[in-house]
């Protein structure tokens, strides 16, 4: 039976932990790296429902995309809700590995993932962190169209946008947080951007530049590398069973 290290170490050679940036806490961060694993849940985020999940499933392993522990903590108890959350998983015998801006930024990681999804090809990255994705649609389609696609893909209930006037063939994508990133999009002969978490200001500096933008949620342009990263672990580790978590799902919603 595998164990929580040799997971993890297989985990470190689809994203290494040296590509993570200087702001993240991606690793091994919960539990015993010589625990067997029989089952291991997957999900973006480790929440007290996904928590719940994995004792219901008998998991002795989570793997996640973002870090259950971000910050410095000088206690372990049950005064804040980031500890408690900690103090729960290993009260239960539950591991933690996340692999957060290193899948980000890995060859097949979430955003090679997600310009895939959008059936584009993949022509590199187009900014200096090497986070996001450029690509080109086989044909010009009309924004409506892209967006009807992105909604379909992303599995998601609604999608922000800023309409250009522009047909959409050159796409550059980054899941998650990226609005930052608009400028280096459009420096790059992309016509269109897909993120997530877009401020008002970012918006009113796509309408400045004459690009198209979608807001496609934070959850939604991450989650579609969960199931890739499954399937790559089944393939590694055919003893140990691999769940995508059935009830970590989009937060917000539109009225």
């Amino acid at each position: 039976m595998n164990t929580v290290k040799e997971i993890f170490d297989k985990l470190c050679e689809f994203a290494p932990l040296e590509l993570q940036t200087s702001y993240d806490n991606a690793g091994f961060l919960v539990g015993h790296a010589s625990a067997p694993v029989y089952t291991a849940l997957l999900s973006l985020d480790v929440t007290n429902e996904v928590i719940e999940e994995a004792i219901s499933l008998g998991a002795g392993l989570i793997i996640s995309h973002h870090p259950v522990i971000w910050d410095e903590m000088k206690s372990l108890t049950d005064d804040t809700v980031e500890k408690a959350r900690v103090l729960r998983l290993i009260e239960n015998g539950i591991a933690v590995i996340s692999m957060h801006t290193n899948l980000d930024i890995a060859e097949g990681g979430v955003n090679d993932v997600l310009l895939s999804l959008l059936g584009a090809e993949n022509q590199g990255t187009f900014e200096e962190e090497h986070c996001g994705r450029r690509g080109e649609l086989a044909e010009s389609v009309s924004l409506t169209a892209f967006l009807a696609l992105c909604k379909d893909k992303l599995q998601t209930n609604g999608l922000r946008f800023y309409d250009a006037g522009r047909p959409v063939r050159k796409i550059a994508v980054m899941g998650g947080s990226g609005g930052a990133s608009l400028i280096d999009a459009c420096k790059s002969g992309c016509d269109t951007y897909l993120t997530a978490d877009v401020k008002y200001s970012i918006f009113l500096l796509a309408r400045e530049l004459g690009m198209n933008l979608i807001d496609g949620d934070h959850f939604c342009t991450e989650n579609p590398v969960i199931a890739s990263l499954a399937e790559r672990l089944r393939m590694a580790f055919p003893d140990t069973k691999f769940v995508i978590s059935s009830r970590h799902c989009q937060t917000a919603r539109f009225f």
